[in-house]
C-alpha cells in the first residue's frame, strides 16, 4: 500500500508516517509539504492507495480541492485533515465523498485508531459528529451492519463513547467496577476489537451509536 500525506509542517507529517508504520510496516510512505508538489507526484504515480491532505493549506476551498484531486487520482482514496472541528465543515467533506474527516487536534489513540480503520477500509467520522447528534451512516461506504448486543452491551459502548473511566462507568450503572470489566470484555468480543477505542471507531462505523 502506498501513502501519500500532503501537510506544510514537517513534524506533523513526520509523526503521521510513524503512525501508519507503527500500523503496517509495509506500508510506502510519500510526502510534500503543499498542494502543488501533491499534483505533481499524483499525476506522475498512479499507484498512490490513499491521500491524506490537509485541505486548509490553499486559497481553493474545500470542495475544490478534493474535485481537483479526483480528476487527477479518481482511483486514490482522500482523507481530509483539518485543524477545524466544526461540524458544519466536516459534514460537508464528508458529503464530497473522502474516506474519513480526522481533525488535527484528535487524542493520539484516536489518531491511531482512525488511521487503521481506514487502512482497513473503513471511514472514519470524528466523535463531533455524534455529540450534535448529525447521523453519519449515510457517509460511510460500508452499510451498516446489524449487530446483537445485550442491552448492559449497549450501555456500557455509550458511557465509552462518552469517555468515562469504568469508575464513572460503573458508577452510573450501579454495578461494580469488575461488573463493567466483564461487560467491556464481552463488548470487545462482540465486536471483534482489542480496545475501547477500536470499539468506539467500529461502533460509529457500523452505526451502532
Amino acid at each position: 500500500m502506498k501513502v501519500l500525506i500532503t501537510d506544510e509542517q514537517s513534524l506533523f507529517r513526520d509523526g503521521l508516517s510513524l503512525r501508519l508504520k507503527q500500523i503496517n510496516q509495509d506500508i510506502s510512505i510519500i510526502q510534500s509539504s503543499n498542494l502543488a508538489e501533491m499534483q505533481k507526484i499524483l499525476s506522475k504515480d498512479s499507484d498512490i492507495d490513499i491521500l491524506i491532505v490537509d485541505i486548509d493549506l490553499a486559497e481553493l476551498n474545500a470542495a475544490e480541492v478534493i474535485n481537483k484531486i479526483k480528476n487527477i487520482a479518481p482511483n486514490t482514496k482522500i482523507v481530509a485533515i483539518s485543524s477545524s472541528e466544526d461540524t458544519r465543515n466536516i459534514k460537508k467533506i464528508l458529503s464530497l465523498g473522502v474516506k474519513g474527516y480526522i481533525p488535527k487536534r484528535s487524542d493520539s489513540n484516536i489518531l491511531s485508531g482512525a488511521l487503521k480503520l481506514i487502512l482497513d477500509g473503513g471511514t472514519y467520522i470524528p466523535p463531533a459528529m455524534l455529540d450534535n447528534g448529525i447521523d453519519y451512516s449515510a457517509y460511510s461506504s460500508a452499510s451498516p451492519l446489524k449487530k446483537n448486543l445485550t442491552n448492559r452491551q449497549s450501555q456500557v459502548l455509550d458511557l465509552i463513547a462518552q469517555g468515562k473511566s469504568n469508575k464513572q462507568i460503573a458508577y452510573d450503572m450501579g454495578v461494580s467496577e469488575a461488573t463493567v470489566k466483564l461487560h467491556i470484555n464481552a463488548l470487545l468480543r462482540s465486536l471483534k476489537v482489542n480496545n475501547r477505542t477500536q470499539a468506539v471507531i467500529t461502533a460509529q462505523k457500523m452505526g451502532l451509536i
